[in-house]
């Protein structure tokens, strides 16, 4: 569906000079220096694949994003998505993708939002019953009803959101743009949102390229995962690998049955303890949870257990902050 090969994207900034002699200097003063906002990535996405594509502030997301939708014009490098260039024929090829940007909205301000979705089945020239089968699925899983007639300027960002994915898939694309989806909603509408993700893509074979700063987005829904820093791809692959790889120390919480005045396990050291709860950390690798399981219940009685893993928003943090990856 999508095929990168070294694709980069520059951009000129002009050097600007303050104070009054600054000011005729940039007159004639043709410095700038070099951004290289997207810097020889590539990556191949399969039909019908959800990944999640994040990195800091900066990283590039949104300007590959705006290269693979045909935004923009690539500085180098090839790049094919569903058998297209995107910044050429593009008539032809953005009746095929969807693209949601989340603070942007592609519907109209002063209409209902019934109004809009039908001007929006005449503009992608989506046949009739189509527009039926497909409005009624969606109207449902995204609960649009309550809020139809309701003026676009009217909605919450929640209902926006909702609707603007509504409008993103109504002419059946086979390939969707998501650009913070989730951003600034409640948990109840990041949920939905989710649900509804995770159906068109299992249910009508979508394929979705998820760019998001809500880590928990990417663990609920992408099984691969590309993180981007700096225009550079420093990985791509299974989430679960990178949780194995990087995600630090696991926790062990223990609450005994009797009062121990000691309770050592070999492979974990006490982290703390309060009264009969003991926790206990672990490195991922040197031991595994279920042989200091197997340590406890020979020496100790035990009242319950838990195994913790540490959170994935932390492990992205840490690879963000010590830059692991680029190591």
């Amino acid at each position: 569906m999508i095929k990168a090969a070294n694709l980069s994207k520059h951009f000129r900034i002009h050097v600007h000079h303050r104070g009054p002699l600054g000011a005729i200097r940039n007159l004639f003063d043709f410095e700038h220096t070099l951004v290289k906002a997207v810097d020889e990535v590539g990556f191949e996405i399969r039909a019908g694949e959800l990944v999640g594509y994040i990195g800091p502030n900066g990283a590039g997301k949104s300007t590959t994003i705006k290269m693979l939708t045909g935004l923009l014009v690539p500085t180098g490098g090839g790049l094919l998505v569903n058998g297209f260039t995107p910044w050429k024929d593009r008539k032809k090829y953005v009746s095929e993708i969807g693209a949601v940007f989340g603070q942007r909205t592609t519907l109209w301000w002063d209409l209902p939002l019934i109004e809009s979705l039908e001007l929006l089945q005449h503009i992608y020239q989506v046949p009739q019953n189509c527009f039926r089968l497909r409005f009624a699925e969606f109207r449902e899983l995204l609960d649009l009803d309550p809020f139809l007639d309701t003026p676009v300027r009217a909605l919450s960002l929640g209902q926006r959101m909702r609707s603007d994915i509504c409008a993103a898939l109504l002419h059946s694309p086979k390939l969707l743009f998501l650009d913070e989806p989730t951003i600034g909603l409640d948990v109840v509408a990041k949920e939905r949102i989710r649900r509804f993700i995770r159906h068109i893509n299992r249910e009508h074979n979508t394929t979705v390229l998820l760019t998001t700063h809500d880590i928990s987005d990417v663990e609920k829904l992408c099984k691969r995962v590309m993180i981007i820093d700096h225009g550079k791809l420093l990985y791509d692959g299974d989430l679960s690998t990178l949780k194995e790889r990087f995600g630090g120390k696991r926790t062990l919480v223990v609450d005994f049955a009797d009062d121990y005045p000691a309770t050592p396990l070999e492979g974990a050291e006490i982290a703390h303890r309060s009264g009969r709860r003991v926790v206990y950390h672990f490195q991922r690798g040197e031991i595994t949870a279920s042989a200091l399981i197997g340590q406890l219940s020979a020496k100790f009685r035990i009242h319950d257990i838990e195994v913790r893993q540490p959170e994935i928003e932390a492990t992205i943090r840490r690879i963000y902050e010590e830059r692991l990856l680029e190591e």
